[in-house]
């Protein structure tokens, strides 16, 4: 599988924090031979001081980040290339304008319990998302199921696993989608 397979899309693996968007991410775009780049690289210092401290992000934070994912994603677009974006768009609206990219947007919804989500931001260290606000992450979150380019892997399987069904459901829906 290479990379002009898939040219002149974004795919974005989301869901809530600690369900492994970046790990995920960063194999699934190895896999394709795509770059790969983490959502929380394009947050103003703002925001991360926010989230550092406890505070979850509103709309009027999220809207220029999410605005910047799509300006990057139309960049690489243009030049050629696809990506594969490891970002939360826990809500339709986020999703939906992740959707304005000038190409097709595929998302890979990692999803998890509660339980097991909890238990990996307990273990993590140096990173600005606390447990504290995985509640509220699973509050805003608003089931993709259904939408258009949308696939659900459940993570509670090895790395491995996660990848490898994430590849196969993709390949799957973007050959059926282009017949």
């Amino acid at each position: 599988m290479t990379s002009q397979q898939h040219s002149n899309c974004l795919i974005v693996v989301m869901g809530v924090s600690g369900c492994g968007k970046s790990t995920i991410g960063c194999q699934l775009a190895d896999a394709l031979a795509i770059p790969f780049r983490d959502a929380d690289d394009f947050h103003s210092q703002a925001n991360v001081q926010k989230m550092a401290n406890g505070i979850p992000l509103d709309d009027q934070d999220r809207e220029p980040w999410l605005r910047s994912i799509v300006d990057f994603a139309a960049a690489e677009v243009k030049n050629g290339k696809s990506i594969v974006v490891a970002c939360s768009a826990l809500k339709k609206k986020y999703r939906d304008q992740l959707r304005q990219a000038p190409c097709p947007v595929w998302f890979v919804h990692l999803a998890a319990s509660f339980e097991l989500i909890h238990q990996r931001l307990a273990a993590r260290k140096d990173h600005f998302m606390t447990a504290s606000l995985l509640e509220s992450q699973f509050e805003a979150l608003e089931s993709p199921a259904g939408e258009a380019r949308t696939l659900e892997v459940s993570v509670d399987q090895p790395v491995a696993a996660v990848v490898d069904e994430a590849l196969r459901r993709f390949n799957l829906a973007n050959d059926a989608e282009s017949e």
